[in-house]
């Protein structure tokens, strides 16, 4: 670490060269940028450097080299394990970077490192153009991409890193560099699911797809009917052609208006489904799931970036989560998911999801590090409460879904979708061959793995 009067020096050179601002300790607005999502994450950064372009980035990354800070990077800030923020170090905050480019003609979109799923989908829904986003509008982009990328869209339109085009990175040394299919190949094969080992992601490229239309329907049941309803939504996607995808899951009955008042607060069971394309084709789709006795419903046609906020998280909540993905879905598995369903904890805001697969996700390029592609489904025990008394309880559930699904685990995992669960769970989402490609290539990029605040993959 640097000598008092040389980091003091350093600080004060910063906060006069960074075109956007500085937060050190005992600053004003110092402890509302330091807060994360998660609200068990309580960590005090030495410096928060708010970047507002990619020159600001170079220079926050040469002043934490300069005093050899450790180096976090926040994008959205969504890390469950509180991965954009750290104790001591430097924090690079990119949530300034915001700026969202549509090309239309190309049917390409340029984002900002620090922009979010609504930011994105706001700006491409005028196009009637979209590309697979996270299933919330304040998870960060960037972040959310460079880790694979699952949502809505993608048995439609593939993994968000099947619509990769092009990174624009600051590397461990301070260099801007630019990786594509054309231009540092390897590299850009790295940042298909290996997120932040290679740099600070100043800017993304996406491919963009047509999206005139989008429809779902959100239906909500008593947990007693659970069992028909996730073997009735299998049976539907099983069935349906790559615009219908959707979830399962066993969630607190939410305090909404099409809620009934006296199930607010009471564990219940629902499914969604979504459909790219309009409502009487989805209306065909949904009616096994709206002939089961349900006590609230949703369906219609919907604008997809309005779509994107219903499932929103709220902040200031408590987070553990983890995932599994499945080789199948068989009635025995649909019992144990089930079981734990029953047993969610309630009430909080924890959620037992169960998401489907297939089509251009199973049908995506297969040379990338995501092992997860071929699994035809996915669990995702996603906990969230308010109360620290809830802490043992909530978390104990989470892994204990994952211990009843693991005979039929793939052994693959999406990174983005679990916390800091060990290197062998790193390989896990990565696949091992890949992840001794990528060490390699950290070794080349990042030698001293300063860019260690991830599922992070030591030098070689």
């Amino acid at each position: 670490m640097a000598s008092p009067s040389k980091a003091g020096a350093a600080l004060a050179a910063l906060r006069e060269d960074l075109v956007g601002d500085v937060f050190a300790p005992g600053d004003t607005g110092y402890d509302e940028a330091r807060t994360v999502f998660n609200a068990m994450i309580d960590r005090r950064p030495a410096v928060i450097a708010q970047c507002v372009d990619a020159a600001d980035v170079v220079r926050a990354v040469r002043f934490g080299r300069e005093l050899d800070l450790k180096i976090a990077v926040r994008g959205g800030g969504h890390s469950v394990a509180g991965m954009a923020v750290n104790d001591g170090g430097l924090v690079v905050d990119l949530r300034q970077m915001r700026a969202v480019v549509v090309d239309p003609a190309a049917e390409a979109v340029r984002i900002a490192g620090g922009a979010t799923m609504s930011d994105l989908d706001r700006a491409t829904e005028p196009h009637h153009l979209a590309t697979t986003g996270g299933r919330a509008s304040t998870t960060g982009v960037g972040g959310y991409v460079l880790g694979g990328g699952t949502g809505w869209l993608d048995r439609s339109f593939g993994l968000a890193v099947d619509n990769l085009l092009g990174v624009e990175l600051v590397t461990a040394d301070g260099s801007q560099v630019h990786a594509s299919a054309d231009e540092n190949p390897e590299l850009f094969w790295a940042l298909h699911g290996g997120g932040g080992n290679f740099g600070i992601a100043t800017a993304i490229t996406l491919a963009l797809h047509e999206l005139p239309r989008f429809s779902m329907a959100l239906v909500l049941y008593l947990p007693e009917f659970g069992r028909d309803t996730v073997r009735t939504f299998r049976e539907i996607i099983t069935a349906a052609p790559v615009e219908a995808s959707g979830a399962v899951l066993y969630v607190t009955g939410p305090p909404e208006e099409f809620v009934p008042p006296h199930l607010v607060g009471t564990l219940m069971c629902g499914a969604v489904l979504t459909y790219v394309g309009g409502e009487e084709d989805m209306r065909k789709l949904a009616e096994p799931l709206l002939a089961l006795p349900h006590e609230a419903e949703i369906v219609g046609g919907v604008p997809y970036a309005d779509f994107q906020t219903m499932f929103d998280d709220p902040p200031d909540l408590r987070n553990y989560w983890s995932a599994e993905y499945l080789t199948g879905l068989p009635d025995e598995l649909v019992d144990v998911y089930c079981a734990r369903g029953d047993s969610v904890p309630v009430p909080t805001g924890t959620q037992h999801v169960l998401f489907p697969q297939g089509g251009a996700i199973a049908d995506g390029p297969t040379e990338y590090p995501v092992p997860y592609r071929g699994a035809p489904w996915a669990v995702h025990p996603f906990g969230m409460w308010a109360d620290p008394v809830d802490d043992a309880r909530c978390i104990e559930w989470v892994r204990g879904v994952r211990a009843d699904v693991r005979p039929w685990s793939t052994g693959a995992t999406y990174l983005n979708f679990i916390g800091d669960e060990g290197p062998e769970r790193v390989v896990a989402g990565l696949g091992a061959k890949n992840t001794a490609r990528m060490a390699a290539l950290k070794r080349r990029y990042d030698p001293d793995n300063v860019f260690r605040f991830n599922h992070n993959v030591k030098p070689a």
